[in-house]
């Protein structure tokens, strides 16, 4: 396999390269986010959930792309009336699972138990960039910590990569990551490997082992790690 990749596209100033056959690209950035969604207890009514109320945009709109709606009260999102996280909203991420209800938090991708990926809405559009389902691999490249990952939510459209969940952001390196502000979360730079129309059928659930072997697998077909770092000059 040629191992010389080639730029792909550049987003919000992060340059992707690709090998010349293949679908798979790979970045590095220094920057990350931390989104808490999915969650069972990332957002309370009295905004002491993993994350602050204001970045899920309630109480003042557009919570309704974050939480779930209260089928009795469309005005209101929904409390968990039961389990370990009761009193809690019910936290949406993009990727889910449709034959559940949407008040039901299994629906979704845990941040705290999967790793993931948040695709920025203008990346998610570029042809060629993937979707969501698809799986990907981290590198923490000053410690060498690796993850494999999901790509399971959608950010805001400008924003940069390097948004992931609380999971990935500690399998990397961080320690007891505080979505509200950012304490705790490892030092960079970061590595990312994404594999378009690599995506399971369906999409969700996987559990993070079938998560790891999937990507495991779809990085070894393409060098490995070895073929990954050359490239990047690692």
């Amino acid at each position: 396999m040629p191992n010389e990749a080639v730029p792909f596209l550049t987003h919000e100033g992060t340059v992707l390269h690709k090998f010349p056959s293949g679908d798979a690209y790979f970045y590095v950035t220094e920057h990350m986010a931390v989104d808490a969604d999915g969650a069972p207890n990332a957002y309370h009514p009295q905004d002491t959930g993993l994350d602050a109320n204001a970045n899920a945009g309630f109480p003042r709109g557009g919570w309704k792309s974050v939480l779930a709606v209260d089928p009795h009260d469309s005005i209101k999102p929904f409390v968990q009336t039961e389990g370990p996280h009761a009193g809690f909203f019910v936290s949406k991420t993009t990727l889910q699972d449709p034959t559940l209800p949407e008040i039901d938090p299994r629906r979704y991708v845990d941040s705290t138990a999967i790793p993931y990926l948040v695709f920025p809405g203008g990346f998610r559009t570029l042809t060629g960039t993937g979707n969501i389902g698809d799986l990907a691999m981290a590198r923490n490249l000053q410690s060498g910590r690796t993850t494999a990952a999901i790509v399971a939510d959608v950010g805001p459209t400008h924003a940069p990569l390097g948004e992931v969940s609380i999971r990935l952001a500690e399998n990397l390196g961080g320690a007891n990551v505080n979505p509200r502000n950012g304490r705790g979360m490892p030092r960079g730079p970061f590595l990312y490997v994404v594999f378009p129309k690599s995506k399971a059928s369906p999409a969700w659930p996987l559990t993070a082992v079938e998560i790891d072997a999937r990507a495991t697998a779809a990085l070894t077909a393409i060098g490995g790690w070895d073929r990954i770092l050359a490239s990047v000059g690692r």
